[in-house]
C-alpha cells in the first residue's frame, strides 16, 4: 500500500497521519478543479443579467416617453413605479364606506337601526361595497370598465373588493361566486361583462371558483339608471332565469353574486332570488360602487 493509501486509511480511523499533508496539493488541485469554472461562468451571468435589465429599463422608458401612460380617472400621468390603469392618488382618494357600518349590510349607520338591510330578502345573509357612488374619482373609475373599454381595470377594482371584512361564517362558507349576467346584445356591445371580470379578479384572491354560467338573463331590460325604486323592481322582474348547465355544487351552497354597483338592490335581490329557487342556501352581495341616499354619512 502506497502513503497515499496510508494517510487515507489513517483518517478514517478519525487520525490524520499527515497533518502537514493534509492541505497539499491533492486537496489544492480538487478545489481549484471544483470552483475555478463554476466562479468563472458566474460572471457572464451577472453581466448579462445587467445588460437584459438595463435594455428592459431603456425600452420602458422609451416607451413611456413615446406613449405616456395617463390614469382612466383623473388622465394624469402615471409615474414609473404605477404599473396599474389607476394613479396611486386616485385609489387614496376613493370615497370609502365609513365606519361603524351594519355587520349585515355593510351599510353605514346613522341611527342605532339600519335602514339597508329592509331592502335585502330573508336569504341574503350579508353585503359588503367598497365605495360610494356616484363621487369622483369612483364614478370615473367605474365608467371606465363600463364604457370606455378598459377592461383591466376590474383587477384592480377585484382587489379592493377582496379586501372587503366579513363576518366569519361568510368567509368559510362561500362556495362559489355568480356574476350579474348581461343581456347578450349588450354583451357584444360591450365585449365582455365587467361583473365577470370582477368576479374573475375575486376567484383569484379568494380561492373559490367563478359560476358565470349558473344564471342567464332571459330577456332584456331598460337602463336602470333614471328610474324610481319601484320602476327598477319591475323593470328587472322575472328578467333571470338558471341555466339548464348550472353546477351541481350550487346545492345547498353559500353563494356570492357579483355586480359593479348597487342602488336599491333590485338587479341583485331579483337574480338570489332565481339562485335561491334554484337550491342555493344562502346568497351575498359584493359590489365595488353603493350608490348613497341623502342621509347617508359621506
Amino acid at each position: 500500500m502506497g502513503p497515499g493509501g496510508q494517510r487515507e486509511r489513517d483518517s478514517r480511523g478519525g487520525r490524520i497521519a499527515d497533518a502537514a499533508g493534509a492541505g497539499g496539493p491533492v486537496v489544492s488541485a480538487v478545489v481549484r478543479k471544483g470552483t475555478q469554472p463554476r466562479g468563472d461562468a458566474i460572471v457572464p451571468r451577472l453581466e448579462n443579467s445587467l445588460s437584459t435589465g438595463r435594455v428592459r429599463e431603456a425600452w420602458n422608458g422609451a416607451l413611456d416617453l413615446l406613449l405616456p401612460r395617463a390614469c382612466v380617472a383623473c388622465e394624469r400621468l402615471l409615474s414609473r413605479d404605477e404599473r396599474g390603469m389607476v394613479c396611486h392618488l386616485c385609489w387614496a382618494r376613493l370615497p370609502r364606506l365609513p365606519s361603524p357600518q351594519c355587520g349585515r349590510c355593510g351599510h353605514p349607520l346613522a341611527t342605532g337601526e339600519c335602514q339597508w338591510c329592509d331592502l335585502l330578502p330573508s336569504f341574503v345573509r350579508a353585503a359588503r361595497s367598497v365605495c360610494w357612488m356616484p363621487i369622483e374619482p369612483a364614478s370615473s373609475i367605474v365608467h371606465s370598465l363600463k364604457y370606455a373599454g378598459w377592461s383591466k381595470v376590474a383587477d384592480e377594482m377585484a382587489e379592493r373588493m377582496s379586501r372587503l371584512s366579513w363576518p366569519e361564517d361568510v368567509t368559510e362558507e362561500r362556495a362559489g361566486i355568480v356574476p350579474i349576467p348581461l343581456a347578450p346584445a349588450r354583451k357584444r356591445e360591450r365585449g365582455y361583462n365587467q361583473s365577470e371580470l370582477l368576479a374573475r379578479g375575486l376567484s383569484m384572491w379568494w380561492r373559490i371558483p367563478v359560476w358565470e354560467s349558473a344564471v342567464v338573463r332571459s330577456r332584456e331590460t331598460d337602463s336602470q339608471t333614471r328610474l324610481t325604486p319601484e320602476q327598477r323592481q319591475g323593470n328587472v322582474a322575472g328578467s333571470f332565469e338558471i341555466c339548464s348547465g348550472k353546477p351541481d355544487s350550487l346545492e345547498g351552497a353559500h353563494v356570492v353574486l357579483v355586480d359593479d354597483v348597487v342602488t336599491t338592490a333590485a338587479t341583485l335581490n331579483e337574480c338570489a332570488k332565481v339562485l335561491y329557487d334554484a337550491g342555493a342556501r344562502i346568497i351575498s352581495y359584493v359590489t365595488f360602487g353603493r350608490a348613497h341616499a341623502s342621509g347617508d354619512r359621506l
